[in-house]
């Protein structure tokens, strides 16, 4: 069986053995920061981070499309 590939949003690192990583979930009007599990990693529409620091760029983006 071949392993699922994951790509970090804002590096392009990717991985097969996501250690630390973190699922961002989101629309216009939510977004949910979730721990790493197989169930959210794979939801539809689910954003792939390699670690906080990146999902932090995320988020202030995020907030920052909805506040400018």
């Amino acid at each position: 069986m071949i392993d699922t590939i994951y790509r970090c949003e804002i590096c392009g690192d990717e991985t097969d053995r996501p250690v630390r990583w973190i699922v961002i979930q989101c629309s216009s009007t939510q977004l949910t920061v979730l721990k790493w599990t197989a169930e959210a990693s794979n939801a539809p529409g689910a954003r792939h981070y390699c670690g906080e620091a990146h999902a932090q760029v995320y988020i202030s983006r995020w907030f920052e499309s909805f506040c400018s």
